[in-house]
């Protein structure tokens, strides 16, 4: 049986991809697994997989297309089956192109006036209108916008509410945000408000002679366009902590003593280990604010970032704390080959609930690092070295690493934060906890 071939997601905040290079041409025969085509994101290229098998009856989109999440891309079935039922005419390039989705049909063209004969059935199966405001994850804000208007909104400053959808359902299109960036509404007289206002991008920095300037990339819009949101809205507050890693570099020297090379652990896989652990004693950190509710998280799925070329991108162990250590290396070594070579799987980046930012490889004392929206805290590490420390009232060398937690004053606190550095700290300093 026929089914389509979906846009994947990479990262929670991803709305839609571009579609790369097709590899598979309509006809041939794809096997579960084989790569069908390349996806761009904002931060990475990924391969996109067949989930079925049978041959490539339809691609529906073209190599450069802006494609939503969740859009059909193509149809994968058996050889000769009829799926006129599934898209409709056959277009230019062999493909049948897909049925549009009541929300989403005729975008290219004005609405229709509503008839008035509209019968008590229609009316009684007709969606309530979204509520002013309401956060969700199909219409930010409660506003039904496409996603290159959104795009275009945030980068003008244009608060969707205030411009008009011309798109079916009152949805905005990008030709509507041009239009109002265009001719803005008249301002209203200035009213009393109490409210904290919110902060306004920087004026555009001039470029002096000599100077030269460089566009960013889509991966530097992403973090740019995080990381301030992150940073503005998310009310961060730090604790740091000093850690004898003595005993679990000790640890690590024995394990990969009876390891391959390429199986060998790192310092950062005992150290998302230790803080999977401590985050079964404090479910509030391992945890996301949900505007008027705090969502405390099944797993323990911690990421840790990566540094690729042209910016970060963070990879997610799932299950950590029921993994053994050898497996969070393994997957690690092979999540980071992936991202390096900007060919990730969706899983390898998706449903992170606590980051590990780890900068002791470039022999940092110590940093603090900015929340990884959406979850509730990060733990930034810097190397572990050797320092002058006081053993029983005498001076001796020691190991030791400082690390730091930036924690989302919204969903937890000072204390409950320092607490979750102690059970860190213990672990780490009585490395036999991580093997049980």
């Amino acid at each position: 049986m026929a089914e389509f071939i979906k846009m994947p997601t990479l990262g929670f905040d991803m709305e839609e991809g571009t579609m790369g290079t097709w590899l598979k041409q309509v006809g041939d025969r794809v096997q579960k697994g084989d790569v069908l085509a390349e996806i761009e994101s904002d931060k990475v290229t990924q391969e996109l997989t067949a989930r079925a098998e049978g041959v490539l009856l339809a691609q529906l989109v073209n190599t450069g297309d802006q494609v939503p999440v969740g859009d059909n891309l193509g149809i994968i079935g058996e050889e000769g089956e009829d799926i006129s039922g599934m898209g409709g005419s056959a277009g230019g390039n062999g493909a049948a192109a897909p049925a549009p989705k009541p929300a989403e049909a005729a975008t290219s063209a004005e609405p229709e006036p509503a008839t008035a004969a509209e019968t008590p059935d229609q009316a009684a199966q007709a969606p309530p209108p979204a509520p002013q405001g309401e956060l969700n994850a199909e219409f930010p804000g409660g506003v039904k916008a496409t996603p290159v208007a959104r795009r275009m909104a945030e980068e003008h400053a244009v608060d969707l509410s205030q411009v008009g959808g011309s798109g079916p359902g009152g949805r905005v299109r990008k030709a509507d945000v041009e239009a109002f960036i265009a001719s803005p509404p008249a301002a209203k007289p200035a009213e009393k408000d109490t409210a904290v206002p919110t902060p306004q991008p920087a004026a555009p920095v001039p470029t002096p002679a000599g100077a030269t300037e460089q566009p960013l990339t889509r991966m530097r819009q992403a973090i740019a366009r995080r990381m301030t949101e992150s940073k503005v809205t998310v009310p961060h507050f730090y604790v740091t902590t000093d850690i004898d890693m003595g005993p679990a570099l000790q640890l690590r020297k024995q394990i990969n003593e009876s390891l391959d090379p390429e199986r060998k652990v790192s310092v950062n896989d005992l150290v998302v280990k230790a803080a999977a652990l401590a985050l079964r004693q404090f479910p509030n950190i391992n945890a996301s604010f949900g505007g008027d509710k705090i969502i405390v998280h099944n797993e323990i799925n911690v990421g840790s970032a990566v540094a690729v070329e042209g910016g970060l991108l963070t990879i997610v162990q799932k299950g950590t704390d029921n993994a053994s250590i050898s497996k969070i290396a393994q997957d690690h070594k092979e999540m980071i080959a992936r991202a390096r070579e900007g060919k990730v799987k969706p899983e390898d980046v998706e449903g992170s609930t606590f980051t590990v930012s780890n900068l002791g490889a470039f022999d940092v004392d110590h940093f603090i690092a900015i929340i990884n929206p959406p979850n509730a805290a990060i733990l930034a590490v810097g190397s572990a070295q050797q320092v002058p420390v006081v053993v029983n009232g005498e001076l001796a060398i020691g190991t030791r690493m400082k690390a730091t937690i930036s924690a989302d004053h919204r969903v937890t606190d000072g204390a409950e934060a320092a607490q979750f550095m102690q059970v860190l700290k213990g672990i780490l300093e009585e490395p036999l906890k991580l093997l049980i």
